[in-house]
C-alpha cells in the first residue's frame, strides 16, 4: 500500500540518489592519488527523474497529463576538476562539499517519510 503514496516513493527515491552519490564520493576520496582518476558525481536529483507515462494511467490525445513516475536513471558525470600534474582531478575539499550535500539529501528525504508516515498515523486515528 505504502509503494503507491507519491510522496513516499519520491522520498524512497531522493534516499537512493544520496545513497549512490556517496558511493560515488567515497569513491573519489580513495582515488585521490590515483594518476588520471577522474572525479565522477551524479547530476542532481531533479535532473535524473523524468516524467513517465505511469502504467495504470492512459492518454487519448497529446494534451492530456499521463502521471508522473518517479523512476529514471541516475546520470553519472564527471566533475570538470580542474587537474593535478598527474592527471588526476580528485579535490578533497570539493568531495567534502558534495558528502554534505549528499547528507542534506538523505536527511531532506527521511524528513519527508517521517511527515508522510505522521500524517497517515493520524488518518487512521493513530498518535505517534
Amino acid at each position: 500500500m505504502l509503494e503507491r503514496i507519491g510522496t513516499l516513493k519520491m522520498a524512497g527515491a531522493l534516499t537512493e540518489h544520496a545513497v549512490q552519490r556517496q558511493k560515488l564520493i567515497a569513491q573519489n576520496v580513495a582515488n585521490a592519488d590515483t594518476p588520471g582518476f577522474r572525479a565522477r558525481d551524479l547530476s542532481d536529483f531533479a535532473d535524473t527523474y523524468r516524467s513517465q507515462v505511469s502504467a495504470g494511467m492512459r492518454a487519448t490525445r497529446p494534451n492530456h497529463v499521463t502521471g508522473i513516475s518517479w523512476g529514471g536513471g541516475q546520470r553519472i558525470q564527471d566533475t570538470g576538476g580542474e587537474s593535478a600534474p598527474n592527471g588526476n582531478t580528485v579535490s578533497v575539499e570539493d568531495e567534502m562539499f558534495r558528502i554534505a550535500s549528499a547528507r542534506r539529501e538523505f536527511d531532506l528525504s527521511l524528513t519527508v517519510t517521517r511527515s508522510a508516515m505522521s500524517l497517515i498515523r493520524t488518518s487512521i486515528g493513530r498518535r505517534g
